[in-house]
């Protein structure tokens, strides 16, 4: 059973594909750096649903925060760098200083920010290792709606029209009650 913060560290470090992943990405030594989105949510919903195996994501989003380098080439040389440690896993990697004016957002202050941004609060959540090589865990929006299986926009996502549309159009192109079929989703009115 998952109750809270330190089920989810442990359902992932006792998943060792999850741990192999995230210790490749740390060798990269970038700043304010996160694992974030699907990976660490399907692992969550896929133990929720009792899944004996772990449930394909399309990509294993590696982000960041340098203002100092934006140039889009070097997170395709990091890309590559990952893909030539582990070329079986389908790595993307952003900086997510840059990445606000890709998606028409205000300015993000930081990887934790951004995750914070992100349009779902199941999707808002991130792990890495710190400096000692513990499992760090982030969730700004808490970890109750991706335990109790119930996708809701973050805050951000309702402040407009254009925003929720987003929020709505993602919801029908995921489709992810066709793989996890206890989610609910909530509509933005």
């Amino acid at each position: 059973m998952l109750n809270n913060e330190e089920d989810v560290k442990k359902l992932i470090r006792s998943d060792e594909k999850m741990m192999e992943i995230i210790k490749v990405a740390s060798t990269l030594n970038l700043p304010d750096w996160w694992i974030c989105a699907g990976f660490v949510r399907s692992k969550i919903w896929d133990t929720l649903h009792g899944f004996n195996e772990r449930t394909e994501i399309p990509d294993v989003d590696v982000i960041y925060y340098d203002n100092k380098n934006m140039d889009e080439k070097f997170e395709k040389k990091l890309e590559n760098k990952l893909v030539s440690i582990m070329p079986t896993i389908p790595w993307s990697v952003k900086n997510q200083a840059r990445m606000h004016l890709i998606n028409n957002l205000a300015h993000y202050t930081s990887s934790e920010d951004a995750i914070s941004r992100f349009p779902e609060t199941v999707t808002s959540l991130g792990v890495k290792l710190d400096m000692e090589n513990n499992l760090v865990l982030t969730a700004p929006w808490g970890l109750d709606d991706v335990i109790n299986l119930e996708v809701k926009p973050t805050p951000y996502f309702t402040e407009t029209k254009e925003l929720a549309a987003i929020y709505e159009e993602r919801m029908k192109k995921k489709n992810w009650q066709a793989i996890w079929h206890k989610i609910k989703i909530q509509q933005i009115n």
